[in-house]
């Protein structure tokens, strides 16, 4: 069909005179609409309308072109011009159509309502209104009766998977999505399924109407998703490298999406690019939005967050609803960064507000927490940690039995490093909790509590609580010898960085070397300088595209790429040696 849109189309051919020929009009209507571009094929069905009144097929072909361009209003009206009796039902069923994708369910309903009962169309029209419902086993009777009727039709095969998916019984799901794949690869082969994966150049197959009938683009989707919600993160990767090779201009709003989303680690800046593309179209999935908002969240852009939510208000009150827990983290998120950026002084009103909330939701749902520590987050990062304990404090009446907050109370009060008796009143009854199995005690936790021993003179409980690790320690050596573990360790670095900041140096490198001991199980490898020098001289070689850093996916001020990798820190690291050894001098 493209021979034939390129011929039409170009202006020595398709000149005004020939614009006018019902024949070329149809034939190009007709390729456009079954290539899915249904804003032209609209455009050629207008003119048929008006050239040609008398017929009421090309009324009928205008309103669908509308209706597949997602122009709701235009289609309505489109579809009122339907006066031929024969043409009543397609007309209702287009309506209803219309009123659906506007989600306007129940007018939708209503329409489908009118159809006879023994129309192949009605139960795959309640099957869908029932998905929407959320009463997903009944659609999934729905479209298996439709299928009875019809027999086997690959979007039915994809709406039975697509409701298994919804009920979380994935298995199911992949079962019938498997059929979907199988046939498409055995019936149209044309189609390319899989050659990408296996690093095939192949031409894009378009969008074209064999290619929508398969169904394989929704099926390779469904698959995707589900392989990312049992956490297969290379399945899911995969399924979307198998679907029909397309352009990325020729990509639907859901594949889009799904791959912003899955490749989001390798590529966050075209992730970001493509979501906020997406934000811009009509339609768009849904999970965009709120997909969106949670990633600028992960990568702390805070404020492009906020501007994201100020200029699609109308879809922050359509998704984000608070009674989803990851959406009130990221509004939480959002509210409390653009607290600080204005002033201090709303914190007051905001906690206020919190402390409504919590009453009203909070404390069935134990939001709250997600909600306090997103706020604290923020000043946390900038090391304002008076302001985080100021947080802490004014939340004592809803959280302090519970762990994670007393928890990070104590870190804020031990980073002020002049409250470490306060610290050790909060970091204690969490040890003593878990002190007949203190190895489950993080040792972060263990080491800080240590410390705030020795800083306020309390030598003898560091040294028993030390005492008491090692013996869990050597019982867990002598119970699984393989069995590697750090606690004492990391509490002995960090008693010995805090001798050699107060400058105890004989102190401090002396818990340093100890907490290395034994050397056989804390030291993997004792590094000769010739053993060092190679490893050198490999990564020079083999890591010239190895990121050295990992940057932001959005930051301005890059590192030079030739400096952000492993071979030009090893080639860094080769010359301060020789510096150090003399070499150069």
């Amino acid at each position: 069909m493209d021979p034939v849109i390129f011929l039409f189309s170009s202006s020595s051919t398709f000149s005004s005179s020939s614009s006018q020929s019902r024949a070329a009009l149809s034939l190009l209507g007709y390729c456009y609409y079954h290539m899915q571009d249904f804003t032209n094929a609209a455009e050629c069905y207008e003119q048929l309308t008006q050239l040609h009144p008398e017929v009421e097929g090309y009324r009928l072909y205008y309103a669908q072109s509308l209706y597949g361009a997602c122009v709701y209003p235009e289609a309505m009206k489109a579809t009122f011009l339907l006066d031929n009796p024969t043409s009543h039902t397609k007309m209702i069923k287009l309506q209803a159509s219309i009123k659906y994708g506007e989600e306007e369910y129940s007018g939708a309903k209503t329409l489908v309502e009118q159809l006879p009962q023994d129309d192949p169309d009605y139960d795959v029209d309640m099957g869908c209104l029932l998905y929407k419902e959320g009463e997903y086993e009944e659609a999934c009777k729905k479209f298996m009766s439709a299928m009875q009727v019809l027999g086997y039709q690959p979007e039915l095969s994809y709406n039975i998977g697509l409701c298994y998916y919804s009920m979380k019984q994935y298995g199911q799901a992949l079962k019938f999505i498997g059929e979907i794949i199988e046939r498409g690869i055995r019936e149209h082969p044309e189609l390319s399924v899989g050659m990408t994966t296996e690093g095939i150049d192949v031409r894009s197959v378009g969008n074209t109407l064999i290619l929508h009938e398969t169904a394989l683009i929704e099926g390779f989707n469904l698959k995707a998703a589900i392989e990312y919600q049992l956490k297969n993160c290379d399945a899911a990767q995969e399924a979307l490298t198998d679907m029909p090779p397309r352009s990325e201009e020729e990509l639907d709003p859901v594949t889009l999406h799904n791959q912003a989303l899955m490749n989001m680690d390798k590529k966050p800046s075209e992730g970001f690019e493509k979501l906020a593309f997406l934000l811009q179209q009509i339609p768009f999935p849904p999970v965009t939005f709120g997909n969106l908002l949670l990633l600028y969240c992960k990568y702390e852009y805070f404020d492009l967050a906020a501007d994201v939510m100020a200029e699609n208000a109308h879809l922050t009150y359509k998704f984000l609803t608070p009674v989803r827990t990851t959406v009130l983290i990221t509004q939480a998120k959002i509210y409390w960064y653009i607290t600080v950026v204005l002033s201090y002084r709303y914190i007051p009103v905001l906690m206020a507000q919190a402390k409504i909330y919590w009453y009203i939701t909070v404390v069935l749902s134990c939001r709250y927490i997600p909600v306090l520590m997103a706020q604290a987050k923020i000043y946390w990062n900038r090391e304002n940690y008076q302001m985080v304990e100021k947080i802490f404090r004014k939340s004592v009446e809803f959280c302090n039995e519970h762990d994670t907050w007393k928890l990070n109370v104590a870190h804020v009060l031990f980073m002020q490093e002049n409250k470490y008796k306060e610290a050790i009143g909060f970091y204690e009854p969490i040890v003593k909790k878990h002190y007949d199995n203190i190895l489950n005690v993080s040792a972060v936790v263990l080491a800080n509590l240590c410390v705030s021993y020795i800083m306020t003179s309390q030598n003898e409980e560091a040294e028993e609580l030390m005492r008491k690790i090692e013996k869990e320690e050597e019982q867990i050596s002598y119970d699984d010898p393989d069995k590697k573990v750090f606690h004492l360790c990391i509490v002995n670095l960090v008693i010995g960085t805090l001798y050699c900041a107060k400058g105890n140096y004989d102190f401090g490198i002396t818990r340093v070397i100890k907490s290395l001991e034994p050397y056989n199980k804390k030291v993997a490898h004792c590094f000769s300088i010739r053993q060092f020098w190679n490893i050198l001289l490999e990564s020079q070689l083999h890591y010239s595209t190895e990121p050295a850093m990992i940057e932001q996916p959005l930051e301005e001020d890059r590192m030079h790429i030739g400096k952000n990798t492993v071979t030009y820190e090893s080639r860094l690291l080769k010359a301060l040696f020789y510096e150090v050894i003399g070499w150069n001098q």
